[in-house]
């Protein structure tokens, strides 16, 4: 992607399901489930990289022995760094006590790290400070085992004021207004009191507090916890938690907005936001690991007893499409052939736009993500072209000659790699001036492989802001003198913000927003801003449920070619000498190339929770008020 979003976040959560001492004499260290949790985090790097975590359990510790062990980094390699820590602390133990080596009784009882119960996250800050205090895991701290809780999750909550206000009757003082806080004192509340009645019903039996401690393990009811917590949330997530007696669940949200993956053996339980970290990091076949259900929950019993409960009833099915298109590995087996499609499905409107001249065109792409759209465009192109040469051999018919069928033959798709990433850009840098040089050498090209009478075909996974495009890629490429430039967009016109976890908060910084606004100009329709700015006030004292998202109608007016032609028109100045045109992938080819995952909110505005259309709502108010805030 050209313009760099940000998208939180990724989870990881183990749950070694025999004693330490099974692993140190199958695998050969005690230290197996800390040694996979590194090459899970490691695998979703791509998820987050401004901050990363660890947390562990340890089961059935004696009082006074620590059972719960945490790390978090916000260095410039977080993982890295968490998990140089841990073996530093680890080779330090070994290095006094030489005894503990061979000895996992021992290693457990006095080695941090080491457990049953591992969680670890990685993050992109798109709220709050990138702090380490603002890194998952989260922990509530008490010293009932029971009440100690750890959390981490993949999700943003678009009703965070209810959801805080919520606290406050029931009594509490959150530390923090974020909805990390909101929803971990939610849960708490509620296993807080779960507890209390357990032992109150456990006293009445005859038990006494030390003697109750393992009932309580054992009768506590994650799923009827998280039933009550999550009542009223809104918003798209996959969250994990720990319980400081060795309880452990995986929340998915009800839309199954957010991806959320498990796999399960006699020795282990893991969960991942990606089905190929658990393939790789476990080796084990594609079929072996399941998606966690849209509104259940995967809760494993300190016992090891694993149960899969619904929590939320399920809603339509809505999982991001983002997640297909940009955010999540290539190297899932569906995620290749879904981004393979979108390219193939591009091409007819390529072809129109190069009047079938495939002679003269260079087909390329924009590093890395959209590599894999590139390789299905290539091979729709390649059909086409070999299509026209049977047509001309069988048009020819015996007046051929053996140099010219040889000729056709050759002809084929001319792909060359046109544009190099040479520079991350560093988004603290925020002084305009040097921002846009800096962006503007985001990129290199490949000079000596454009004739002046070529099209040049560039594909990038999507078109959010135009920044990148505007700034550097376009001029770049001009420079290789093309007779025209074809943009090709995988996703769709990038129309509404998104408020379940990617970093597209608010209206005015879409391209495609600022072009719908031009074509209003345009047409002498700019009234309409001022109505949908009404219709936006007037429902702010709604209920979420009747909530309408009246920002569609600002795109109403127009077709999608127009908005396309405008963005064109934006992004290409006085200074870039050949003809720009700008493709988007029409929303029913993204349902087509992945049909099991129809989340798209940000392309047509459809929001799969009630939440989304306050939030949209919102953002418009905040645009046209001059706000720069964020929607929620």
């Amino acid at each position: 992607m050209s313009d760099a979003l940000k998208h939180e976040c990724g989870i990881a959560m183990i749950r070694l399901l025999k004693p330490l001492e099974f692993y140190k004499e199958k695998y050969g260290s005690a230290f197996y489930g800390v040694n996979k949790m590194y090459l899970m985090m490691e695998k979703q790097h791509n998820r987050g990289q401004d901050g990363a975590g660890f947390a562990s359990i340890k089961l059935d510790t004696k009082p006074g022995e620590r059972y719960i062990s945490r790390v978090r980094s916000i260095a410039q390699q977080p993982i890295q760094d968490i998990f140089a820590q841990i073996n530093d602390r680890i080779n330090k133990e070994f290095e006094a006590h030489p005894e503990y080596i061979e000895d996992v009784a021992a290693q457990k009882k006095n080695i941090p790290y080491i457990g049953e119960v591992l969680l670890g996250h990685v993050r992109y800050g798109t709220f709050g400070k990138n702090s380490v205090e603002s890194v998952h895991p989260f922990l509530r701290q008490n010293n009932w085992m029971h009440r100690n809780l750890i959390m981490a999750g993949n999700f943003n909550m678009t009703n965070v004021k209810e959801l805080f206000a919520s606290l406050i009757e029931l009594g509490q003082h959150p530390k923090e207004y974020t909805d990390t806080i909101t929803i971990m004192e939610k849960i708490g509340h509620f296993l807080d009191d779960a507890v209390s009645k357990i032992y109150k019903d456990l006293k009445k039996e005859g038990y006494n507090k030390r003697t109750a401690s393992p009932q309580i393990a054992e009768r506590l009811k994650v799923a009827k916890i998280l039933r009550r917590a999550a009542k009223n949330w809104d918003g798209g997530y996959a969250m994990a938690g720990l319980i400081g007696h060795g309880d452990s669940f995986v929340l998915r949200d009800p839309a199954g907005i957010r991806p959320t993956y498990y796999y399960q053996d006699d020795e282990i339980v893991v969960v991942a936001s990606e089905r190929p970290v658990i393939q790789t990091v476990f080796n084990v076949d594609f079929e072996d690991v399941k998606e966690l259900a849209p509104g259940h929950a995967l809760i494993t019993k300190k016992s090891g007893t694993v149960q899969i409960k619904k929590i939320l009833e399920p809603l339509e099915r809505k999982s991001c499409s983002f997640e297909r298109i940009y955010f999540s590995r290539g190297s899932d087996a569906e995620i290749y052939q879904e981004r393979k499609m979108l390219g193939k499905l591009l091409m007819p409107k390529v072809l129109e736009a190069i009047n079938n001249d495939t002679k003269n065109t260079v087909f390329s792409y924009i590093p890395n993500t959209a590599e894999t759209s590139f390789f299905g465009m290539i091979e729709t192109a390649d059909a086409f072209i070999n299509k026209t040469k049977t047509a001309a051999i069988l048009n020819g018919q015996r007046s051929l000659s053996a140099a010219k069928v040889t000729e056709i033959l050759s002809e084929r798709a001319r792909v060359e790699k046109i544009a190099i990433k040479d520079v991350k850009l560093r988004t603290f840098i925020t002084e305009d001036s040097s921002r846009n040089d800096l962006v503007a050498h985001v990129y290199d090209v490949t000079y000596g492989v454009i004739k002046p009478n070529d099209n040049l075909v560039i594909i990038d996974d999507s078109i959010v802001r135009g920044t990148t495009l505007k700034m550097s890629i376009l001029k770049m490429l001009d420079r290789l003198k093309p007779k025209k430039i074809i943009v090709v967009s995988s996703a769709p016109q990038i129309r509404y913000p998104d408020c379940y976890g990617i970093d597209m908060a608010n209206l005015e910084s879409l391209i495609a927003f600022r072009a719908a606004l031009a074509l209003l100009k345009d047409s002498g329709k700019y009234d309409i801003v001022k109505k949908v700015y009404k219709k936006c006030i007037d429902q702010t004292d709604l209920d979420d449920k009747h909530v309408q998202n009246f920002v569609k109608e600002i795109y109403d007016p127009f077709t999608d070619e127009q908005i396309s032609d405008k963005i064109s028109e934006l992004l290409s100045d006085e200074s870039i000498k050949a003809e720009v045109k700008i493709i988007f992938q029409p929303v029913e080819n993204l349902h087509k190339a992945c049909p099991e995952h129809l989340g798209d909110w940000y392309f047509t505005g459809n929001y799969p929770t009630v939440g989304g259309n306050r939030v949209v709502n919102r953002a418009f108010i905040n645009f046209y008020e001059g706000n720069n805030e964020r929607a929620y």
